[in-house]
């Protein structure tokens, strides 16, 4: 996600238009899962829009293990996730929707039987593609192109066959983000068209200030005084 084929890199043009995204779902519980070879929570479900932007803006290629993508490791840990919330709430949540954001580069197992599991739950997968399909030499910190076992240079592409198979078998879309064209707007008018109930309700306390109703009684009773005039009677 460091590569620069898409400016100023893909990480962070993608890291510019999910902070967008998520201004546009401020009534929805969102959280985020980076993931290499390994998946990680970086921040749990979440009303908190300040936590969200705070960990979107730190995102760090550096921040996970290095290694091959794989991409059933975040869609298995989302899974984990939702089944647990959806335990703690006491009902499956109808509209429980995964944003997956990758170039496409699958070096793991079968990815099917993740994919079953994630159809049944009844969520919805919607993937996004960043990179260009030329791709981009890879280099490491020094300068020097980064080479596979082989003494080959290493050359990171999108590749967009996965994502489109994962999206359409969970009823979700596939959009792009290259160096070309932007796809995020017409994701974020999918996720708007998603229906279903909510999976909890926020409930929000808000202060009401009551003072009038004593005002009005005091008023009332100084009215009352005024009107009922005792008048004192010295013999």
């Amino acid at each position: 996600m460091d590569a620069s084929d898409v400016a100023p890199t893909r990480l962070q043009k993608a890291q510019a238009e999910l902070s967008a995204l998520i201004n546009r779902f401020q009534a929805d519980r969102v959280g985020l899962i980076v993931f290499s070879s390994e998946a990680y929570v970086q921040c749990p479900l979440t009303y908190d829009q300040n936590a969200l932007h705070l960990f979107i803006n730190t995102l760090q290629t550096n921040l996970i293990t290095a290694g091959s993508t794989n991409l059933a490791a975040p869609l298995e840990l989302a899974l984990t996730r939702l089944r647990a919330t959806s335990q703690a709430v006491g009902a499956p949540p109808r509209a429980a929707v995964l944003v997956l954001i990758t170039d496409g580069e699958d070096f793991g197992e079968n990815l099917e039987p993740t994919v079953r599991v994630l159809t049944r739950s009844g969520a919805r997968l919607f993937t996004m593609g960043v990179g260009t399909v030329e791709g981009i030499r890879l280099l490491r910190a020094n300068g020097r192109a980064l080479r596979d076992s082989r003494g080959r240079e290493v050359v990171s592409r999108l590749t967009p066959t996965p994502l489109r198979r994962l999206a359409a078998q969970t009823g979700g879309q596939y959009f792009e983000l290259t160096d070309r064209r932007n796809e995020f707007p017409s994701l974020v008018n999918a996720l708007n068209r998603v229906e279903g109930q909510a999976e909890q309700v926020r409930t929000v306390s808000v202060a009401d200030n009551r003072y009038r109703y004593p005002l009005a009684l005091a008023l009332a009773l100084l009215a009352l005084d005024v009107l009922l005039t005792i008048r004192v009677i010295r013999p």
